[in-house]
């Protein structure tokens, strides 16, 4: 795996390469049509210890836990939920026995997860944070980018939902 950054000619001409993919594809909000989804039903990422990932999420973020049950796939797993508001949950899986080995970013693997918190709320769970010991970095006063136990870079945004850095996403 590269580590190394475009040069300036490489970003030119990725910068018009994603220019021309926004052009030829993104439509204006009065133009799109409406999405097939109903929304994110949830997102399941993996736990190498259910309690450590419960108390993480629960009891430092504040994400109440919704269901801790089998998971149907795999004897002996367990399958949690925690709300993340809207009706959105975040999963976990836990594989007993089964050696999936440290969190790796890969290509098709999750980069990282951005999770919408109210401006009050941001200011004190970045505190809490820095309370509990979890290594963090803040990023334009609205972002904050962990690590959770396993090693998934979760993000905190003040923004609100649709809205990145004063942008319109939605």
């Amino acid at each position: 795996m590269t580590t190394t950054p475009p040069d300036d000619a490489a970003q030119e001409r990725l910068a018009t390469e994603r220019a021309r993919i926004r052009d030829t594809h993104l439509r204006p909000p009065g133009e799109r049509p409406a999405s097939t989804a109903r929304g994110l039903h949830h997102t399941a990422l993996i736990s190498h210890d259910v309690e450590r990932t419960v108390r993480f999420y629960q009891d430092v973020l504040g994400f109440p836990l919704t269901e801790l049950i089998e998971n149907r796939d795999y004897p002996g797993s367990s399958h949690f939920f925690f709300d993340i508001g809207h009706d959105n949950l975040l999963a976990f899986f836990d594989f007993p026995g089964l050696d999936v080995g440290p969190y790796a970013e890969v290509l098709g693997g999750l980069h990282h997860l951005a999770i919408s918190v109210e401006p009050a709320r941001w200011e004190a769970l970045v505190g809490r944070l820095t309370e509990s010991g979890v290594e963090h970095e803040v990023h334009s006063g609205v972002s904050v980018y962990f690590r959770d136990p396993d090693g998934a870079r979760i993000e905190l945004i003040a923004d609100p939902l649709g809205e990145m850095y004063g942008e319109h996403v939605l």
